[in-house]
């Protein structure tokens, strides 16, 4: 499949100014580009914000040599160190220093490779530089923390507006260069459903222009709906529960599940929030394991009407 077809790759920004990042985060990333050095860094945040474009961009602007290894698929600490002393004994044809882009770090061995991997960024200090992107900081052992600056790239729920406002401008700018027919609420409703996670609006907007437009079926969660759902939970309507459950699931769960925890302050009562949380944390972690999605939904709102008191 030609990297031109996929958006993701086709559109991904080639510089730090063209990146959707919140301001702060933005401007200090332009001031390293700026100094023409960059350090040892690592980049944490949930997936499809932009670290490892934004790891790619900063070596492109500067014309450093870079190589990306995943952290998945190449964690062995022998094919680590072979591809990584292979990389930096060479010459740069640069010249200068290489860069290292070491994605989805937080898969690397906490016991073996993680370790090691200290080793190797003071042993190849003067030739190269490392950056680790991770989506679970806490996944990484203090010693590699030390070693980088650790840049978050998590937005928050002030800048999510303003960032949002800024991808549904790239966004329609990307439907129109590719001949897609949009309708603007569709356009924005797909992005407040996956919204901060821009490369999955990108996948689910290049798969729903396949027919050759967006329409006005892109489902998203309301606070209308969140409500009619904490209506049934309160009157123990289980079969009412069931239907919205089943109306909804071609909405992400943990969209439901994050839905639930967001609104809860208005619907539950202060001393079950605890219970709450407990019940939501734990039926999303079974989330990722489960074949039934819509079974786990069902049991996970069985037990909070079992077991949470609403206002």
């Amino acid at each position: 499949m030609s990297k031109d077809f996929l958006w993701v790759e086709k559109y991904r920004p080639q510089t730090i100014q063209d990146t959707i990042l919140p301001e702060q985060l933005k401007s200090t990333l332009q001031a390293i580009v700026d100094t023409g050095e960059i350090p040892n860094m690592m980049f944490t945040g949930t997936a499809g914000l932009g670290k490892t474009t934004v790891a790619k961009a900063m070596c492109k602007q500067l014309g450093l040599d870079y190589i990306t290894i995943n952290g998945s698929e190449e964690g062995n600490i022998d094919t680590l160190r072979g591809k990584i002393k292979q990389f930096a004994s060479s010459v740069s044809l640069q010249g200068g220093y290489k860069v290292v882009i070491l994605d989805e770090a937080d898969y690397l061995n906490p016991q073996s490779t993680q370790p090691a991997l200290r080793g190797f960024i003071e042993e190849f200090s003067n030739n190269c530089r490392f950056i680790l992107t991770c989506n679970f900081r806490n996944r990484i052992i203090e010693p590699l923390h030390s070693r980088c600056g650790v840049y978050e790239f998590n937005t928050s729920k002030k800048d999510m507006a303003t960032l949002a406002g800024l991808f549904f401008t790239r966004f329609t700018t990307i439907l129109d260069d590719e001949g897609v027919t949009y309708d603007k609420k569709a356009a924005a409703d797909l992005i407040m459903k996956h919204a901060p996670d821009w490369r999955r609006v990108l996948n689910e907007g290049q798969r729903l222009s396949i027919a050759g437009s967006i329409d006005a079926s892109v489902s998203v969660v309301s606070s209308d709906m969140f409500a009619t759902l904490c209506k049934h939970l309160k009157a123990k309507d289980f079969k009412s529960m069931r239907k919205w459950v089943v109306d909804s699931m071609d909405i992400d769960t943990v969209a439901i599940f994050r839905g639930l925890y967001d609104n809860m302050n208005e619907f539950v009562v202060p001393a079950s929030i605890p219970q709450l949380i407990l019940i939501l944390a734990d039926y999303q972690y079974k989330d990722s394991f489960v074949a039934d999605h819509e079974l786990n939904t069902v049991a996970c709102m069985t037990e909070i009407m079992a077991n949470v008191e609403f206002v």
